[in-house]
């Protein structure tokens, strides 16, 4: 029997990695054929007919979908990520990130390899310029080190500078850290960090949504910056020139109603310039310090006396109640309306509960209506 599972579940995820490897697909029409045909598998095998029917795919993808091209691809895929022990995620696993699942261009696949959770209670994006200055430097060391014992996951993107300094400076903290890259397993853009990668396996991971094979390319490096930016409750950036891939993380984050953050310099320094910006166009909050960035989240609770008085409200709660909380608990940060679908709840009971869980502090109301647990 175990055989026979293990058996089904190759093939299940062979049709997931190949549809993840179609050139002509993305990942919106990538979601929508999966909702129409029901998996991916249904997907390969159905007609052309059958498949031009559905709005937005066109011939080209069409085509791909009806040749076997994908499916060897699948098939290399599958042998090399059983060789190295790398995790595939498909949007619809269980364990797929769900802070990142909600976006609407999230990656139909990643590839993770790692011990970190990847639905970890509290996670926070450190981004910033490759050209980092010692006052970059010393900042963002600063964050991390008054973060330590928040219990927080620290995330950026394995590029030279800030993103570097805050993997290295979480390790030195005995932090785990989550590292982004643009393009397959199978190597290390930049090479000088094939020995930090190393460490972070064991201490937190590196996430791709790249099958190996792929090298890195300019258009990939805003693609990384996407799942950043996703997989985050917050994104802080700790020093960007003018213009530069922090700033498209930062406003990328926005878009998602992730909260942004920006540590401020002098007005004539380079790489202050884009921080100083995005505070001035309040696109970010004003962060220059770890604690700061700890009580603008409210992860700095240290009272036993409120700790306690919400376990006790959570004892207390209505089987109603406790839906929500238990969907909230599972999915992250979500909207009234997804809440209303996942409850079966009315919209106008709903955010009657949802107030009193506020009042309560058990729930706390983010941007872009939606609700998270406190």
């Amino acid at each position: 029997m175990l055989i026979l599972n293990k058996l089904i579940y190759k093939v299940l995820l062979l049709y997931q990695i190949a549809l993840s490897l179609v050139r002509e697909i993305g990942p919106v029409n990538g979601k929508k054929l999966v909702a129409y045909m029901g998996s991916p598998r249904a997907i390969f095998e159905s007609d052309r007919k059958q498949l031009a029917k559905i709005p937005g795919i066109n011939r080209k993808l069409v085509a791909e979908l009806n040749s076997k091209e994908p499916l060897r691809k699948a098939e290399r895929e599958l042998r090399y990520i059983e060789k190295h022990n790398i995790k595939p995620l498909f949007y619809t696993d269980q364990e797929y990130p769900q802070r990142l699942r909600h976006c609407a261009d999230s990656p139909l696949m990643i590839y993770y390899r790692g011990n970190a959770d990847l639905n970890h209670k509290r996670m926070l994006a450190i981004v910033g310029t490759r050209s980092s200055t010692e006052y970059g430097k010393f900042m963002c060391e600063k964050i991390i080190e008054e973060l330590k014992g928040a219990d927080v996951i620290i995330i950026s993107g394995l590029a030279f500078g800030i993103d570097s300094h805050s993997h290295r400076f979480a390790l030195k903290n005995k932090m785990e850290t989550l590292g982004v890259i643009a393009h397959g397993h199978d190597m290390m853009y930049p090479a000088q960090n094939r020995s930090l990668a190393g460490k972070m396996i064991s201490q937190g991971g590196i996430i791709s949504e790249w099958s190996s094979g792929v090298i890195p390319d300019k258009i990939m490096f805003p693609r990384r910056n996407r799942i950043i930016a996703g997989l985050s409750d917050a994104i802080v950036v700790v020093e960007a020139a003018k213009k530069g891939g922090a700033l498209i993380t930062a406003d990328i984050g926005a878009s998602y109603n992730r909260d942004v953050f920006a540590v401020p310099g002098r007005s004539y320094d380079i790489f202050s310039e884009g921080c100083n910006n995005l505070i001035k166009r309040n696109i970010a909050a004003l962060a220059d310090s770890g604690k700061a960035i700890l009580k603008m989240m409210n992860w700095d609770i240290q009272n036993q006396e409120i700790i306690n008085r919400q376990r006790k409200l959570f004892k207390e709660l209505s089987s109603e109640e406790k839906m929500i909380t238990d969907k909230l608990k599972i999915n992250g940060p979500s909207t009234i309306d997804w809440l209303a679908v996942e409850t079966n709840m009315p919209s106008s009971k709903l955010s009657s509960i949802l107030l009193k869980l506020e009042f309560d502090g058990l729930v706390k109301n983010l941007p872009g209506n939606q609700y998270q647990l406190v």
